[in-house]
């Protein structure tokens, strides 16, 4: 097995299961992915509310605390943290969507102020994509084979640099070309990486369903909801991203 996302690498369920032992399902991935998304929707609204005391219209500005950098910073040290001892997942992953949830409340209400009603389209179109996906999944559409994952693989790491670099160009006021920007080629581009970023989810649904299949460990069911977390959070962003590319033009 293998999956492009770093939550959900070829070894992790690779973890034998004493007899006796209670095993991985589908069931409760299920549940602990709900438990998950639940927690980052609650955190956001609050996180969204506390930028807009007053409440929000279509001329105010969003007031961002100084806990938003702090925030995504600690998400991104949880998140290393649980890829690398996936038995404290079942602890971690519920902190993850706690800070996950408050940095993309302050994240949305950045872009809502920009971009009026962007925040509700992207909602719509990340649950949309995942329900589509795995209803395609399901039924056989769409098979992770082998070229597939391969392709996603490649694609996703490329990206990754390519992010990895822009971040740091930025840091000396200059920054790949395209990524940022909002013609042709620059949606162009975040077109490419949504989607991408959509075929993650393809890669996770049949890696988790292997892994129950497999008999993995309890918590791995946690840690699968954490996976399939991480991928929804930058479908998320990446739609946000290309819808504001196209209300600039």
């Amino acid at each position: 097995m293998r999956s492009s996302n770093p939550a959900l690498s070829d070894k992790a369920f690779y973890n034998p299961v004493l007899s006796g032992s209670e095993r991985m399902t589908l069931q409760g991935t299920v549940n602990k992915s709900l438990v998950l998304i639940g927690l980052v929707m609650i955190c956001a609204f609050f996180s969204w509310q506390s930028a807009y005391p007053s409440g929000w219209s279509a001329d105010s500005s969003p007031q961002i605390a100084g806990w938003y950098f702090p925030v995504i910073i600690g998400a991104l040290i949880i998140s290393f943290v649980i890829i690398f001892k996936r038995t404290w997942a079942p602890f971690l992953a519920p902190v993850y969507a706690i800070l996950e949830g408050a940095a993309l409340g302050a994240i949305s209400a950045i872009f809502e102020s920009r971009y009026p009603g962007v925040v509700m389209q992207a909602v719509f179109c990340t649950f949309g994509t995942f329900f589509a996906l795995l209803l395609a999944y399901k039924s056989g559409v769409i098979r992770a084979t082998e070229n597939f994952k391969l392709g996603v693989v490649a694609a996703t790491g490329g990206i990754a640099i390519v992010y990895l670099i822009d971040m740091v160009l930025r840091m000396f006021g200059t920054n790949i070309p395209y990524i940022h920007e909002n013609g042709v080629l620059g949606i162009g581009v975040s077109l490419f990486v949504t989607v991408i970023a959509a075929l993650n989810l393809v890669m996770d649904f049949d890696f988790i369903e292997k892994g129950a299949e497999q008999g993995a460990p309890k918590y791995m069911e946690w840690y699968a909801a954490f996976g399939l977390l991480v991928t929804l959070i930058w479908l998320y962003m990446e739609f946000l991203r290309l819808l504001g590319k196209t209300r600039r033009n």
